[in-house]
């Protein structure tokens, strides 16, 4: 992806530090100090080095199509999706969002070209501050990803696909492709803790032996007699239990099961299968964490412009401006409303955040008893960069979710299950109720609760070569048929023999 490269470095100017809609460079760079200044010296922001690019329309929807990477191997899935957007964006179904924000060292935001000045602000608050804090120091993060990588590592999947396909076809390529994408959600390590992979490092690892393999080969070994090599099927009952045992069963990561064990893939379906694993290990925490990104980066944006206005570098136009679209963000559609869609994250983390902020400086005897760690610490900056740094959705509602807000955002639980003639109001606004409002919401940001629960059980190694998965049904919801078939059609590919699925109740 191209585009108008700005590395901010310029001083920040005395007076408004703009006038008007119109942008060019010297504006941004003017208005990135100024919002630098605030974030590091005020809130206390830790950041990666910035890099934000001013991009066309036309560039967003690629980005759009390609997981908001900058740079993606090719997929026939990503042109679907550009058309698609592109088509929709064209006749006024979609619109498009102001900037994408990438987890990179650099941090790499993309900023629309069609913005106000005003709006450059508001973006570059959010996301080159916000998300980027958010990327660097939250514990899931520096646990799975590999910021400083991550590029590297891009530009060598696509090379590599590339490659590949030249080498061996494009419908071959796509055909692993499309069953490994069909497996991404059941690829990444999800309670054990793998060690984190250095991209950059590995991709610099791969090439050197490729190119010492390309040295030492020599073609006349072809031509010498061998034995023929063992087949599983000569294995003897203690090597097949030995190699049972080193496949440390059950297995939570179906790809990578099938990357290092399957019997029919070739070494360029196993790095393929590696390269998505890869990628959907490295967006396993923003699926954890959307409503506390999306939270931190709305509370710093709205932080540093209304700091910018107190500090007369803003006018009340710009102000303005800035606070409908970000009242249009945070907006909370209620259950009735067409536009609703369940809680945006927008509204839910920010509204958090604000209220962390108002127990740290004005708590009320409610706050005290609910929160004694944090009511009436004046360092409300201090709280969030912890808050921020050592919790997921899951635990930030547990832990940080308030009867105020409670009654605020109306939350109440019910009962519906099928057993029952009839929906039951379980928790209200009492001591009781609040505790069990907060619990059943954080359950619904658990990851490990909603995500589908299927395993590597069992393989038969001196047979046919059987692969067993095991499907733990939660509240007596199955696997589709439809989908499940499908997607059972792609590990079968991908194993080269019979696979079978046995569900049962996680009670059970």
């Amino acid at each position: 992806m191209t585009g108008a490269t700005l590395r901010p470095d310029a001083p920040s100017a005395g007076g408004l530090l703009f006038e008007g809609a119109e942008w060019d460079f010297a504006t941004v760079r003017r208005v990135y100090d100024a919002v630098e200044q605030i974030a590091r010296d005020e809130l206390g922001l830790d950041l990666f080095p910035n890099q934000i690019e001013i991009i066309s329309a036309e560039q967003m929807l690629d980005a759009y199509s390609s997981v908001g990477m900058p740079l993606m191997y090719a997929h026939w899935s990503y042109g679907k999706r550009f058309a698609r957007d592109e088509a929709l964006y064209r006749k006024g179904y979609q619109a498009l969002a102001y900037e994408i924000v990438i987890n990179s060292n650099p941090c790499i935001s993309y900023c629309m070209e069609e913005n106000t000045m005003a709006m450059q602000t508001l973006v570059i608050a959010h996301a080159a501050f916000g998300h980027n804090h958010f990327f660097k120091n939250n514990y899931l993060f520096q646990q799975w990803t590999d910021a400083s990588g991550i590029l590297d590592y891009l530009d060598f999947a696509k090379r590599y696909v590339a490659s590949c396909e030249e080498r061996h076809g494009v419908e071959a390529v796509e055909t692993t492709l499309d069953a490994a994408h069909a497996l991404m959600g059941q690829g990444v390590f999800r309670y054990r803790r793998a060690a984190k992979l250095n991209l950059a490092e590995y991709e610099r690892r791969r090439r050197e032996k490729m190119e010492r393999e390309a040295r030492d080969y020599c073609d006349l070994w072809r031509t010498v007699p061998g034995g023929a090599p063992a087949q599983e099927n000569d294995l003897s009952e203690d090597e097949a239990r030995e190699r049972k045992r080193r496949l440390r069963l059950p297995e939570e990561n179906l790809l990578y099961f099938l990357e290092k064990n399957s019997p029919t893939l070739r070494s360029w379906q196993r790095e393929l299968l590696r390269i998505v694993r890869n990628l959907a290990q490295y967006f396993y925490p923003q699926r954890q964490t959307k409503l506390m990104n999306e939270g931190c980066a709305t509370f710093v944006h709205y932080t540093i412009v209304n700091r910018l206005y107190d500090k007369g570098l803003i006018s009340e136009g710009a102000l303005l401006e800035i606070l409908h679209s970000h009242a249009n963000v945070v907006a909370q559609f209620d259950f009735d409303d067409p536009r609703y869609s369940g809680f945006n994250p927008y509204a839910l983390g920010f509204a958090m955040m604000q209220d962390i902020q108002r127990i740290c400086l004005a708590p009320t005897d409610e706050d005290r008893e609910w929160f004694p760690d944090i009511a009436g610490r004046q360092d409300w900056a201090a709280v969030l960069r912890d808050v921020w740094a050592n919790y997921r959705d899951e635990s930030f509602v547990r832990q940080f979710l308030s009867p105020r807000l409670m009654r605020k955002f109306k939350l109440f639980a019910l009962s519906d299950k099928a057993s029952e003639p009839s929906v039951r109001v379980e928790a209200i606004h009492d001591a009781e109720g609040y505790r069990r409002v907060r619990s059943a919401l954080a359950d619904s940001y658990d990851v490990a609760v909603n995500d589908l629960d299927i395993q590597v059980v069992a393989v038969d190694l001196m047979g046919d070569r059987p692969l067993v998965l095991h499907h733990t049904v939660r509240n007596g919801l199955g696997l589709a048929d439809a989908g499940r078939e499908a997607t059972m059609r792609h590990i079968r590919r991908l194993w080269g023999y019979q696979v079978r699925l046995e569900e049962t109740p996680a009670n059970a």
